[in-house]
C-alpha cells in the first residue's frame, strides 16, 4: 500500500468510526461527506477572498454541495467538473441568472447535468478561486485526494490554457479529522491549497510553488485516452 493510500485509509477510518461525524454512505473510497460540512462552508464563505471571487471552479463531491449552492446564490459563475472528465465538454456552467431551479438542486451532480450548460475548457473564463475535494490535508497545504488524479489534471489543463494562474486561490473544506499534523507525501504534479476551512476554523497556508502545466511523464496512455480534453492536448503537444 502506498503512503498516500495508507493516509486515505486512516482518515476514512476516523470518519466512519465516529457516529457524530459519519454521513451515509460512508467515507471509504470517497471525498468523505461529514456532519459539519455546512459549517465549514460558512467559514469559507465568510472570507474576503471568497467574497471577491467572481469565477469559481468547484469539485462535484457531496461535502461541497452546500458550498456550490451558496456560490450560485451569491451570483458567482460556477464551473463544475463532469465526473472523471469523460465528456468532450468536461465542465458545466452554473449561473443563477440562467437557472430555473433552486441553487441547491442545480448544484448536485444530477442537477448540474440537467440544468447546467456544458462547455469546453477553451470556453471558460479566467478562474479566481478553485474549491477542491480532499481526503487528507495538513497546515502546509499539502492535500491528498481520493486517488483518481482528476483535480490535478483539471488544474494542469486549465493552467496550460491560462485560465488558472499563480493568482488563482485554491481552497478546500474538510472536517477537523481530515487535518493531519504530520508531513504528507506529494509529487511534482500535486498542487497545494491556500486556504483550509473546517467546521471550527480557517487555516491560511504558506505560499508554495505550483505545477506548471501538464506533466506528461506522470500520465499513462490509458488515462490520457480516457479524458478527451487530455487526449486533444496531447495530440496538440506532439504536433507542434
Amino acid at each position: 500500500m502506498s503512503d498516500k493510500q495508507r493516509l486515505r485509509e486512516l482518515v476514512w477510518g476516523r470518519i466512519d468510526a465516529d457516529p457524530a461525524v459519519r454521513r451515509a454512505p460512508g467515507a471509504v473510497g470517497r471525498i468523505p461527506n461529514y456532519v459539519g460540512a455546512e459549517a465549514a462552508a460558512e467559514r469559507l464563505t465568510a472570507l474576503p477572498e471568497w467574497q471577491r471571487a467572481r469565477v469559481l471552479k468547484m469539485n462535484p463531491d457531496s461535502p461541497q454541495l452546500a458550498l456550490r449552492a451558496r456560490a450560485i446564490d451569491d451570483g458567482k459563475l460556477v464551473y463544475m467538473a463532469v465526473p472523471k472528465l469523460t465528456s468532450e465538454q468536461p465542465f458545466v456552467r452554473l449561473e443563477k441568472s440562467r437557472l430555473s431551479v433552486p441553487a441547491l438542486e442545480a448544484a448536485s451532480i444530477d442537477g448540474a447535468a440537467r440544468h447546467g450548460t456544458p462547455l469546453s475548457l477553451e470556453a471558460m473564463e479566467a478562474i479566481d478561486l478553485i474549491v477542491c475535494g480532499t481526503v487528507a490535508v495538513n497546515a502546509a497545504g499539502i492535500r491528498i485526494g481520493k486517488g483518481g488524479g482528476y483535480a490535478d489534471i483539471e488544474y494542469a489543463l486549465l493552467s496550460e490554457l491560462g485560465r488558472v494562474t499563480a493568482e488563482t486561490l485554491i481552497a478546500t473544506t474538510v472536517h477537523d479529522l481530515q487535518l493531519l499534523d504530520q508531513p504528507l507525501p506529494e509529487t511534482p504534479h500535486d498542487f497545494r491549497v491556500d486556504r483550509i476551512a473546517t467546521p471550527t476554523r480557517v487555516l491560511v497556508c504558506p505560499p508554495a510553488p505550483r505545477p506548471r502545466g501538464i506533466l506528461w511523464d506522470h500520465l499513462d496512455a490509458a488515462k490520457i485516452a480516457s479524458i478527451p480534453a487530455l487526449a486533444r492536448a496531447r495530440a496538440h503537444s506532439t504536433s507542434t
